[in-house]
């Protein structure tokens, strides 16, 4: 069954009973949630539609990141959700899966909270016929022993496992350098 709105309105609430100094940051999710309803799992959602990512965390306080063969930026796991994921961490677990072939029984999900959620703006993409829209990305921490990584060559050019202080965007670097610690 695919994500709908009542489970994003969930998780959203849930998220911001833990951090509620987010509220303003996350105002463009709620409004766009309020308007859209189910139709915030889809990718032809305009005013702005989920996303989810995996932020996967070794033992040794290294985290996996991958270089985006389109953005050719270096970002988390993660990507669009589709029809057959039920949950928003499904999603994750999915997207990670596909782009790192880490999959389930390989990374355990720390929480069903998402550890961030990212409110981001993507540029207008004529040639997709894309309007500028909202990301709204549901960022999950995931832990693991896994190092071997089998790359999707579609979408990524290259893998690193970071130290978690590398990351630059906050909070998500705080949180997953205080998941990190022993």
């Amino acid at each position: 069954m695919p994500i709908t709105g009542q489970h994003v309105r969930e998780t959203v609430d849930a998220y911001l009973a833990e951090h509620p100094d987010e509220k303003v940051s996350l105002s463009d999710l709620v409004e766009t949630l309020d308007q859209a309803g189910d139709t915030i799992a889809s990718r032809k959602e305009f005013r702005g539609h989920i996303t989810a990512g995996a932020a996967l965390l070794r033992p040794d306080g290294r985290v996996l990141t991958i270089e985006h063969r389109a953005l050719r930026m270096w970002l988390l796991p993660g990507g669009h959700v589709e029809d057959s994921d039920s949950t928003l961490v499904d999603a994750a677990l999915r997207e990670l899966a596909e782009e790192t072939g880490i999959g389930p029984d390989q990374a355990e999900p720390d929480s069903g909270l998402p550890l961030h959620v990212d409110v981001h703006t993507i540029p207008a993409n004529p040639a997709k016929e894309e309007p500028e829209h909202f990301h709204f990305d549901f960022r999950y921490l995931f832990r693991t022993t896994a190092d071997m990584v089998e790359l999707q060559e579609e979408e990524v050019t290259a893998y690193s496992w970071q130290f978690a202080d590398m990351l630059t965007a906050e909070p998500l670097r705080s949180r997953v350098m205080a998941a990190a610690r022993p």
